[in-house]
């Protein structure tokens, strides 16, 4: 298991849900955070609660679905100085459920792969390149285990794409220390996810951590962060550098 004490990690959609849940147990782990939302100001209580634990943290602000705001936030992290080591791209979006799926508008699909295919994959171009040079990084994308459910077709295929493009780029950076992986939540009960969903958010923790911790090599593995609930991070981690690569 890898120490990211005093790293710099960089977590989309950080203000709420999985977000935050994931900023605070890397602040615990002595990480400092750039705290991403969709405005500077939807971080301030994160930012709070992340600084009172005695790390660094600043906040950003962008509409991931907008590529513009999506190259000036990353010119404003360029502008902070610091080395990203790790990225949580966690943002995303979930478009309505439509039981007339047929009726699935193409604005549905477009936003949809903006925010949840293209920029987190923007994202890993812009600081891939700065990583191998540096020789250390992890990226984990997060994923989804929809399935069966043309009614949310936008979200499904938009995920089902990032994976692909994750695994693809994941395949070149093996046996490197750039490690590349998806996690997968599973449902849980959080703003997108809705009162119905079968966990609530604690349980994806630490299994949505992982990824930043495996210290192998190995890129390319799918996390259901599930599989590690109730584990301490030393015992998930353990766990997680079992698994074999999924492309």
């Amino acid at each position: 298991m890898v120490d990211l004490k005093g790293k710099w990690v960089l977590i989309t959609g950080a203000s709420r849900g999985l977000g935050r849940l994931i900023a605070l147990a890397m602040a615990e782990q002595g990480c400092n955070l750039i705290l991403h939302g969709r405005t500077k100001e939807h971080c301030n209580k994160i930012l709070a609660e992340v600084t009172e634990k005695g790390v660094q943290a600043y906040t950003i602000g962008a509409e991931l679905d907008d590529m513009v705001q999506l190259e000036k936030m990353l010119a404003e992290i360029d502008g902070m100085s610091v080395q990203v080591d790790v990225i949580f791209n966690n943002a995303g979006l979930q478009t309505k459920y439509r039981s007339g799926i047929f009726d699935t508008p193409v604005s549905e699909f477009e936003t949809s792969f903006r925010i949840n295919t293209i920029a987190p994959m923007i994202i890993c171009y812009h600081f891939l390149p700065k990583m191998l040079k540096h020789g250390f990084g992890r990226i984990i994308n997060t994923s989804s285990d929809i399935n069966h459910e043309p009614q949310q077709a936008p979200y499904s295929a938009s995920k089902s794409a990032l994976d692909k493009v994750t695994m693809d780029l994941a395949y070149t950076y093996h046996d490197t220390d750039v490690i590349i992986s998806l996690s997968n939540p599973a449902w849980c009960k959080t703003d997108m996810g809705g009162e119905n969903a079968f966990f609530e958010p604690e349980t994806a923790i630490p299994g949505l951590l992982v990824g930043a911790f495996v210290d192998d090599k190995k890129s390319g593995r799918y996390f259901n962060a599930q599989d590690f609930k109730g584990m301490t991070l030393v015992d998930a981690v353990a766990k997680a550098e079992l698994q074999e690569s999924a492309y």
